[in-house]
């Protein structure tokens, strides 16, 4: 059994301690959070303790934490964890610094500890089962790659300045994507970015719309579509071209009822946000992180990849603001 400390009882942290009750093979032992009562809540919730992160890492029966806190936190926490000898499942993204991350890495990785990052769109089913179809060759040589990721509405403008932006916060799944279905980054990064939803948005230096064209040494294409509104809720797809076909992950609907009039062809909206969207991706990953554990195999997203994300959305953030194209090297990927 996995005994789990929780380090955040926000949102997300609420995610994942679902996740973890749930599996036959973890339980949640204690719970920390900057706001005491949101700790105590979720601790109760699972009969677990409210503790500080210090008692929570200095506790022997503890095996892992969950790192939920906010990005600007990650990295420090993340070393914390691993030099008190705690496996890690982090939230992304690894920090609001790509050098930062990259300190991280090395530091961190010097413990031998596991470390995961917490990449949850990997195992969404329709997605994992895309990637089994094209890594078996089902449709031959990938060349076009296309990733839409929609939010139905923005966030406060103040949530802006603690994200990162929405390269580093919001398509950091879909730069993480790309390459695990590519197998490798990609050679250019160009990107353009408006604030067409919320003049608050703009205001803080970020943008609300963005379109991110990435290419790869042999030629291969991916295009990112990214936006903060889409009122008919959220919408998630990927299509992939190859040389033999194509395949394609549609949104996941409401409900799979569809109306057929003289007036034309009616079906439901897309699930409303994350939280319905990648629920089940959300226990794959956890059961994931657990089965390596146990059987002392490699963490399917680990911090490699987490730095090689954060690479692309810092290479996006210079590319539309200075309106060039940014060529990647293995120094900013943190592979040299």
């Amino acid at each position: 059994m996995v005994r789990v400390g929780i380090l955040g009882a926000g949102r997300i942290g609420q995610v994942h301690g679902a996740s973890i009750s749930r599996n036959p093979d973890s339980e949640i032992a204690a719970v920390a959070d900057i706001y005491t009562p949101a700790a105590e809540e979720l601790a109760a919730k699972y009969g677990a303790e409210a503790k500080s992160i210090e008692e929570i890492l200095a506790d022997p029966t503890i095996d892992a934490v969950l790192i939920a806190t906010s990005t600007d936190t990650h990295s420090d926490l993340l070393e914390a964890a691993t030099a008190a000898g705690k496996a890690v499942l982090c939230e992304k993204p690894l920090d609001l610094s790509l050098e930062r991350a990259k300190t991280c890495m090395k530091t961190a990785g010097a413990t031998g500890q596991p470390v995961m990052l917490g990449f949850n769109r990997r195992f969404d089913p329709n997605f994992t089962a895309l990637k089994a179809a094209f890594d078996g060759g089902e449709i031959g040589k990938g060349e076009l790659l296309s990733v839409t990721s929609f939010d139905p509405a923005p966030p406060p403008p103040a949530y802006v300045t603690k994200s990162g932006g929405i390269f580093r916060d919001m398509a950091i799944h879909d730069f993480d994507i790309v390459c695990w279905l590519y197998g490798s980054a990609p050679k250019t990064v160009h990107a353009v970015g408006s604030c067409l939803v919320d003049p608050g948005i703009g205001a803080e230096g970020d943008f609300d719309t963005a379109v991110i064209t990435l290419t790869w040494e042999d030629g291969r294409i991916a295009v990112i579509h990214n936006s903060r509104r889409a009122g008919y809720g959220y919408d998630q797809r990927i299509e992939l071209l190859g040389s033999e076909g194509l395949l394609s992950a549609a949104n996941q609907l409401e409900n799979t009822v569809t109306k057929l009039t003289t007036d034309g062809n009616v079906s439901a909206k897309p699930q409303y946000f994350f939280l319905e969207r990648y629920m089940r991706a959300y226990e794959i990953e956890w059961a994931a992180f657990v089965e390596a554990l146990k059987a002392g195999t490699a963490m399917p997203a680990d911090m490699d990849d987490g730095v090689a994300a954060l690479a692309l959305a810092e290479a996006a953030t210079l590319s539309a603001k200075s309106g060039k194209t940014v060529e990647m090297t293995p120094e900013m990927l943190g592979q040299a």
